[in-house]
C-alpha cells in the first residue's frame, strides 16, 4: 500500500521548531511520509513580544504568511513571549496548527521567570540572549530553551511546543465536533 504523502510548512528555520512541527503532524498522520519547508515567516511583532495579545498574534502571522507564500497540507508556528501576570512573569508559547481552511490556536503553560530575567527583557532583551548570559550557553534558543534551564533538562522548548501542537490539533481529529 502507498503511504500518503503530507507536505507541512513551518514558519521558522529554528531547528526545535522544526522538530516539534513535524512531530505534531507524525502524531495526527503516523502511517504518513512528512515532507516539511521551513519557511522564515515574519512574526509582525517585536522580536521579544511582551504581552500575551502579541505573542498569539506573531503565532498567527506567522501561519497567515506562510499560508500566502506555500502550498501544504499543514501550516505550523510557534511563538515565544513573555508577560507579567498576577503571579509574576512568565514566558510560554502560542502555536498555530492549521490547513486551508481551519486554524487552530494553542498555547503552553507558564514557566515563572526570574526577577532580573524579565527586568532585563523589559530593558530589551532577547529571552535566548539573557538565559546563555545568565547559564554562560550558547544559542539556546535552539536547544532546550530558557525552559530546558530552569527546569533542569526536565523540559525542554521542543517538549512545550510539541504538547501545546496536540492540544491545539484536537479540532483536526475531531472536526465533526467542533
Amino acid at each position: 500500500m502507498k503511504q500518503k504523502q503530507l507536505q507541512i510548512v513551518v514558519g521558522s528555520t529554528n531547528p526545535v521548531k522544526i522538530k516539534a512541527a513535524e512531530n505534531a503532524v507524525r502524531a495526527l498522520h503516523p502511517d504518513a511520509e512528512i515532507h516539511c519547508q521551513a519557511m522564515k515567516a515574519p512574526s509582525g511583532v517585536a522580536e521579544q513580544p511582551m504581552t500575551d495579545a502579541d505573542t498569539r498574534q506573531g503565532a498567527i502571522n506567522r501561519v497567515e504568511w506562510c499560508k500566502a507564500n506555500a502550498d501544504a497540507d499543514y501550516y505550523l508556528a510557534m511563538e515565544g513571549g513573555v508577560d507579567d501576570f498576577p503571579q509574576g512573569p512568565a514566558t510560554f508559547a502560542y502555536v498555530v496548527i492549521a490547513t486551508k481552511e481551519r486554524l487552530c490556536v494553542g498555547r503552553s503553560a507558564h514557566l515563572p521567570l526570574p526577577p532580573k530575567v524579565y527586568a532585563a527583557l523589559k530593558a530589551g532583551e532577547e529571552l535566548g540572549d539573557v538565559m546563555d548570559s545568565l547559564f554562560n550557553t550558547v544559542n539556546v534558543k535552539q536547544a532546550g530553551g530558557a525552559i530546558g534551564l530552569l527546569t533542569q533538562g526536565q523540559a525542554t522548548r521542543e517538549s512545550i511546543y510539541h504538547s501545546a501542537l496536540l492540544l491545539a490539533s484536537a479540532p483536526l481529529r475531531y472536526p465533526e465536533l467542533y
